[in-house]
């Protein structure tokens, strides 16, 4: 049986890679809404909203880092300014420079703008002054002089009949321009520290300015004088005047007065009523700290924002974190619609997550943890730990797993249907950083976690995690036990549940026993590595342990007479994880050498070298099948490999890229309110979940119940099969009931029981429905009683009111 597996994972070939994409520096969101133009080093990138791609890259030939760029606002044009000083005109949907000439500037330019004809473009230069360029006819046509110092900000008024231009610089001062006689009006003062950024009303007589002094001015542009200066409590970065005569009630706006919106270092969206200075809405982000812990990390919090950009077409705001990441929050209710990782900094474990590994968890030189989903790039952002997270683990299911920190704690994160993941339990009893943690392989009923304090710890998990919305679960250590003399750099849970093994800084790894009452007893100790041993690993199939070290050997143990069966050579360096594939017949193991080998057991041979990375491979990770595997370094690189040929390789990213373009498609429809082929289109793609956004979009339009009724009764039986088994699934849950109900109206009073029954699982399907529906019933029962209880009481406190008057 063993030779059967002898040639598995031959081929394994790069599928997909997460990159850096964003590392700080100037971004833009085209007037489309379609893109996002970021800064990274000598290149802009160019991001695809919808699918979360990288669709072009624009790189200066001399590799000089881009200090600025900006976007026309008809999108057709990208001006880039390079260290070199040198201004290049690109046709970035080719990625083909069509221009390039001199800046003028002595130093780099740091701010560049265009006007809203798309004919005129500022240059604000780190030497004091602003040059305008006419881009059709290619000369510059002004040099603005009266600046003091890098002039950070450039921002032509939003009426171009009044050819004025607004910049700021050290000063503090917002200086405004005539164009006309290239004259400074009026430098308008009232902040004390950078003007971060403008914002102007629709009609262009009132302006607000943001500052890192913690205020934002509100400016009669006719008069040009301060309106009200409002204080907000943290260093803003971005603010966006609200958009008026649109219900934004849910977010505090209760006036027709001016509202405007802040980003700043505390990291969170706040609305302001300028009229009152008042803050009105706090956005509330998911989050474990207390108040003074969030008081105590407002400065240099990872969470603090950098940008903010209105999407006015569809509703939408846009966020920059300081840690790279891009938000996209839908208005009015500010709910999180879209989050990109534009850099993960140092990679240090990634695990495949989800029921088909169809998304991967990933810890970075971060406190934060990201979810990303494979077919799309997308992120979720996990919020938490409060220092470093340093690895994780991965429960049998896959949607359950764990991790530990710096900060000392231990978490249990779960993913649910859609795809979300929360916080469900939690501990902390470790006096030192968690480096190292394993789940239970039987059964989520256990976790291990080994620290810098030198001691193992098993933790025991409830029989029911809480719902949504309920306490994190307090977890305690059943067992703690003073385990090496030196950090516990690893620990590893047997197939059985019984054994445990660990791997140490001092050079040893140790066998231990796991008895059911918690106790855990040392069975024995593994000794011949040269130095620290980084990582161990128990055998799925024979009673062996793998186990490597930073003397650049992996070594195979027997658990019966702790002897060294087999020692594999070949990293130049430390060995930081090894795993066993292919049934146990082979080992991958990767290395501080970037590289990661592949061997073979029986004949001890190294059959693969996979070179992806350029730094320190902490993260590896085979999924289930063994058919995939997934690589973080700390080059901030991950990648996913495939074992594959490169036929069915390039058939499985051309499978992808059509699932891309449906998705695509798909939304299309629905704005076109091509209802019939939208739902055609989302069952084709077999996600309930994407099936539940079209329902959901049918039933928020008028006449809903016949236009639901018109479009399911249209759909073919198969189509019709698929949409009852996805009402089970909606049904469970009751924030997707009503909308599972809805279409079980249609199908339940329009189509004979005898074609019902014909469908595939329909018995199932139906048997299924009746216990969920039943306690859906009972819910409505119990708040329609309260409802009657409430008007009852209303309508005494009514008469008493009467007869007292």
């Amino acid at each position: 049986v063993t030779d059967i597996f002898l040639s598995f994972s031959y081929s394994y070939a790069v599928s997909s890679k997460i990159e850096p994409f964003y590392k700080g520096g100037k971004v833009q969101i085209s007037k489309d809404e379609k893109y996002i133009f970021c800064t990274c080093g000598s290149r802009v990138n160019v991001l695809e909203i919808s699918t979360g791609k990288i669709v072009h890259c624009i790189e200066h030939d001399d590799q000089e880092d881009i200090t600025s760029f900006a976007l026309s606002c008809d999108d057709e044009m990208l001006v880039t300014a390079s260290r070199a000083l040198l201004l290049k005109q690109w046709d970035w949907r080719q990625a083909s420079c069509t221009r390039s000439w001199r800046a003028i500037h002595t130093i780099p330019v740091a701010s560049m703008t265009f006007d809203s004809t798309s004919t005129l473009l500022a240059t604000g230069g780190c030497d004091g002054t602003i040059k305008l360029w006419d881009v059709v006819k290619q000369y510059c046509t002004h040099n603005l002089k009266g600046s003091s110092g890098v002039v950070h900000l450039v921002e032509f008024h939003p009426d171009i009949k009044r050819l004025q231009l607004f910049s700021s610089s050290l000063d503090c001062g917002i200086r405004l321009w005539d164009l006309c006689s290239s004259q400074c009006l009026v430098v308008l003062q009232s902040h004390y520290s950078a003007v971060t950024s403008l914002s102007f009303s629709p009609d262009g007589d009132t302006m607000v300015s943001s500052g890192r002094d913690k205020i934002c001015t509100v400016w009669d542009l006719k008069t040009r004088q301060a309106k009200r200066t409002v204080p907000v409590y943290e260093a803003v970065e971005g603010v966006v005047l609200l958009p008026e005569n649109t219900d934004l009630s849910e977010i505090g706006v209760k006036s027709k007065d001016l509202h405007f919106i802040t980003a700043g270092s505390k990291g969170v969206l706040r609305v302001w009523e300028a009229s009152s200075a008042r803050c009105v809405h706090t956005q509330s982000l998911p989050s474990t700290l207390t108040s003074e812990e969030e008081e105590d990390e407002e400065q240099d919090s990872p969470r603090s924002l950098t940008y903010l950009f209105h999407l006015p077409e569809s509703s939408r705001l846009a966020t920059v974190t300081a840690e790279h990441n891009i938000l996209l929050y839908q208005l009015p209710g500010l709910s999180t619609q879209q989050q990109f990782v534009g850099y993960s900094d140092e990679v240090l474990d990634v695990k495949f997550l989800g029921k088909g590994d169809t998304h991967i968890v990933v810890a970075t030189n971060s406190c934060q943890l990201k979810v990303f989903e494979l077919l799309t790039n997308s992120c979720q952002i996990l919020y938490g730990h409060t220092d470093t997270v340093l690895t994780l683990d991965v429960f049998k299911k896959g949607s359950l797993f764990a991790s530990c920190a710096k900060d000392r704690w231990v978490r249990v994160w779960q993913m649910d249907g859609d795809g979300q993941v929360r916080c469900v339990a939690q501990g902390c009893s470790h006096t030192n950083a968690v480096g190292s943690i394993s789940c239970s392989r039987m059964k989520a009923s256990f976790i291990v976690t080994g620290s810098q304090d030198c001691t193992v710890k098993v933790w025991d998990l409830p029989a029911e995690f809480p719902t949504a919305g309920e306490e994190i679960h307090q977890l305690t250590a059943r067992a703690t036990e003073k385990a090496h003399d030196k950090d516990v750099n690893s620990v590893a849970v047997s197939p059985n549940d019984k054994l445990l093994a660990s791997g140490s800084q001092d050079r040893t790894a140790k066998l231990w026993s796991l008895s059911g009452d918690g106790t855990v007893g040392l069975l024995g100790v593994f000794r011949g590595h040269r130095r620290g041993v980084w990582a161990v690993c128990f055998s799925p199939v024979d009673q062996v342990l793998a186990s490597s070290s930073a003397d650049g050997t992996t070594k195979l143990w027997g658990l019966q007479d702790f002897s060294c069966l087999k020692t594999f050579e070949g990293h130049d360096a430390s060995v930081l994880k090894v795993v066993f594939v292919s049934r146990g017949t082979q080992l991958l193991t990767s290395g501080s050498d970037g590289l990661v080998k592949l061997w073979t057991i029986k004949t001890n041979e190294c059959v693969k070298t996979l070179d992806a990375h350029q730094d320190k491979v902490w993260g590896l990770h085979p999924s289930r099948k063994d058919d995939r595997m997934v690589t973080g370094s700390a080059d901030s690189n991950i990648t996913v490999w495939a074992d594959v040929t490169e036929e069915e390789l390039a058939e499985e990213q051309a499978k992808q890229e059509d699932q891309i373009l449906k998705q695509q498609e798909l939304s299309n429809l629905l704005h076109e309110k091509k209802y019939l082929k939208a739902l055609g289109l989302a069952i084709s793609l077999d996600q309930p979940h994407t099936v539940l956004t079209v329902i959901k979009a049918i039933r928020e339009g008028e006449n809903s119940s016949q236009l639901l009724e018109k479009t399911v009764l249209k759909l073919r039986v198969d189509q019709k099969e698929s949409l009852l088994r996805f009402c089970a699934v909606w049904n469970t849950n009751a924030r997707n009931c009503q909308d599972a109900q809805a279409v079980l109206q249609v199908l339940l009073t329009h189509l004979p029981p005898e074609e019902l029954l014909q469908y595939q699982g329909a018995r199932t399907h139906l048997e299924g429905l009746i216990p969920y529906t039943e306690r859906h019933m009972q819910r409505i029962g119990r708040l329609l009683q309260a409802s009657m209880f409430l008007n009852y009481m209303w309508q005494k406190m009514r008469v008493a009111g009467t007869t007292s008057g």
